[in-house]
């Protein structure tokens, strides 16, 4: 059903052109079941008792708290607040969902905003929920969009009026979520922010299942947290000061070079360093990774940046036994890179969030911002750049494409957040800078600026947070640039910093 035609019902339900109470929006609406409207008055503070891995933070504004299904199996959360700024915030949700994304949901409702999230068509712990066709048609795309139709339809009957716009955060798989509304439902937000979203998440997959099977197989190789670490440092060590600065951090790892056999131990070393076995594991893994024919199916990882230790996530597992064969007793060691990613491609094609085609979005003036850590050891930073210049060459070219995409690079961070580097710029789960409204601090609001504004970020400022203070701060830039130290300020300040051209960037561009 259209959205219009949504909206029309769900006023129509209301009886009246008026803003509802809340208890009214419970009920049946077609395909959406509200099943509970409560209003909350915090006294002085209140937060959801389910327990998610993005955990809220008090909530101190008065609210409607919607919770609903969709189709009987997509579960969501809409946040309504007394105070309302006329905008509508989806908050997106990473790994294998299941769960609502609080942390977002109750940091912005304070701003103001109308906040939904959704589990993505099943809930946590579920077991084999992967096997069923319309829960991963759900969690590759349509939970997200259907939720979305639903909230700005509840939205619009509770204030008495739609929402003047929506925009999407999320980051890992709430990035490729932000990523999916661009290119499959462009008409969906009027500005997304997509972190550290793997376009491509099937070969990021295959690569970091195959890895962990090798070092499975081959236990005297297998590298632990500690090489791991041994190897970041060493790396950091010798290209630290590439950006005239040297404080831990590398502004483009990819300017690195850095020979591994460095690490390898000496007769009679025991430790700071790496056996023969562990070595060639990890040039391994570092490396592009081959087919089972030797030809490459990725370009492999930047220097000093690590991966995760241990045995297969769960995910993994699922997401091939599930997913791909229906078969809870499928053998991971009979896992084969290049047939079995197209089989992943066959059973689950809307994994991919990698389409350029997104002229559609970019005619209905919408913007979107994709950030990513450089060192992120979950979903590389390679696959994340290689995507912006495909959009760039699909789109007239990179300045043409910055007028409404923009990527920002984000030195020394993991996944989403964490790592050496200045982790905090007001994106996804993270909290706001103090400031929280400054669209140079805070991605959010630097997104909501240039939609209505027509103000593009040129840059935002990140900061490393100890305790409640900022122990530094950093410039991120819009790539292909990236930020050079001006020589005289101080280094733990963005003020020093300038964004400036990149060559090496600029050829990451194909520029």
């Amino acid at each position: 059903m259209p959205f219009a035609s949504l909206l029309s019902l769900f006023l129509a339900a209301a009886g009246s052109p008026q803003a509802d109470s809340c208890a009214s929006l419970r009920g049946s609406h077609g395909a959406v079941t509200v099943d509970a409207a409560v209003s909350i008055d915090p006294a002085p503070d209140w937060m959801p008792r389910q327990e998610t891995f993005y955990t809220p933070v008090p909530v101190k504004v008065p609210l409607c708290r919607v919770e609903g299904r969709i189709e009987g199996n997509i579960g969501f959360e809409l946040w309504l607040p007394a105070q309302w700024n006329g905008r509508l915030l989806g908050a997106g949700v990473g790994g294998d969902a299941g769960v609502f994304n609080y942390r977002d949901m109750s940091l912005r409702i304070s701003q103001g905003f109308a906040v939904v999230s959704t589990d993505s068509g099943h809930k946590a712990g579920q077991a084999h929920w992967m096997a069923d066709a319309k829960a991963r048609t759900d969690y590759t795309h349509r939970a997200i969009h259907l939720t979305t139709r639903a909230a700005k339809a509840l939205t619009a009957r509770f204030y008495g009026r739609p929402a003047d716009r929506a925009y999407f955060t999320g980051c890992s798989g709430g990035g490729r979520q932000a990523l999916k509304e661009m290119e499959t439902y462009p008409q969906d937000y009027d500005g997304v922010i997509a972190g550290a979203p793997g376009p491509y998440m099937p070969l990021q997959s295959v690569r970091m299942l195959w890895f962990a099977l090798e070092q499975k197989r081959r236990p005297e190789a297998a590298l632990t947290n500690a090489d791991w670490q041994l190897y970041e440092t060493r790396v950091t060590q010798q290209c630290d000061g590439l950006d005239g600065v040297r404080d831990g951090i590398m502004e483009n790892p990819a300017a690195c070079r850095f020979d591994t056999v460095s690490l390898l131990c000496r007769p009679g070393q025991t430790g700071a360093c790496l056996s023969a076995p562990r070595l060639a594991m990890l040039d391994a893994i570092v490396a592009p990774m081959p087919d089972e024919q030797g030809n490459p199916m990725d370009k492999g990882l930047f220097p000093g940046v690590r991966t995760r230790p241990g045995p297969p996530s769960p995910l993994l597992r699922a997401m091939w036994a599930d997913g791909v064969f229906a078969d809870p007793d499928w053998d991971e060691m009979t896992f084969r890179r290049r047939a079995d990613l197209a089989a992943a491609n066959r059973k689950m094609p809307e994994l991919r969030a990698d389409s350029v085609a997104i002229a559609p979005f970019i005619e209905a003036g919408s913007k979107a911002i994709l950030y990513q850590g450089w060192q992120d050891p979950s979903v590389n930073a390679g696959p994340t750049i290689d995507f912006y210049a495909a959009l760039a060459k699909a789109n007239g070219g990179r300045e043409r494409l910055a007028r409404s995409v923009r990527l920002f690079m984000v030195p020394g961070m993991y996944h989403c957040w964490g790592g050496p580097g200045a982790d905090i710029f007001g994106a996804s789960a993270q909290m706001p800078v103090p400031d929280d409204r400054d669209p140079s601090h805070d991605m959010l609001w630097a997104l909501i600026h240039w939609v209505e504004g027509g103000h593009a970020p040129a840059g935002i400022v990140a900061a490393r947070q100890a305790g409640s203070e900022a122990a530094f701060t950093r410039k991120l830039c819009p790539f292909p640039q990236s930020a050079r130290y001006d020589g005289k300020g101080p280094t733990d300040s963005a003020s020093s910093w300038q964004c400036v051209d990149d060559p090496l960037l600029e050829r990451m561009m194909g520029s």
